[in-house]
C-alpha cells in the first residue's frame, strides 16, 4: 500500500502553498482563493491545503520530505535558515534529520538515511 494523498487545514493556505513550492519542489495544480490548494510532488503524491481558523496538531504531529542525500538535508536546512526560519542543525536521530515550523501551523521534517 502507498499513501497518495494527504490533507491539511492550515492557517494561511497561500504561505503554506509558497513554503512548499519553495523549499519542498511541490507544484499546485489546483486552487480556491484563500482557501484550498492541491499540490503534486514529482511522485503524483497530492497534498491539499485547507484554511481553519484555530488549527492545532497534536505537538508530535509532523510530515515528512525524506531527501535523497545528506547533502540536500544540509542545503535544506542552510536556505531555511538564510530566509529567517529558526531550524535546529541536522542531527542523528532515526536518519538524518531537522524540524521546522511551516507557515500554516504544522511541522515538517527533512530527512535522509
Amino acid at each position: 500500500m502507498i499513501l497518495k494523498h494527504l490533507n491539511l487545514t492550515v492557517t494561511d493556505v497561500e504561505a503554506s502553498r509558497q513554503f512548499l513550492e519553495t523549499y519542498f519542489d511541490m507544484t499546485c495544480v489546483n486552487s480556491r482563493g484563500k482557501g484550498f490548494a492541491a499540490m503534486f510532488d514529482d511522485d503524483q503524491f497530492v497534498l491539499t491545503l485547507m484554511k481553519g481558523k484555530n488549527v492545532q496538531y497534536p505537538k508530535t504531529f509532523h510530515i515528512g520530505f525524506p531527501q535523497e542525500s545528506r547533502d540536500k538535508v544540509d542545503q535544506i536546512n542552510k536556505c531555511l535558515k538564510d530566509d529567517g526560519y529558526a531550524v535546529d542543525p541536522p542531527i542523528e536521530s532515526h536518519g538524518y534529520t531537522f524540524y521546522v515550523e511551516a507557515p500554516g501551523g504544522f511541522t515538517i521534517e527533512v530527512l535522509s538515511e
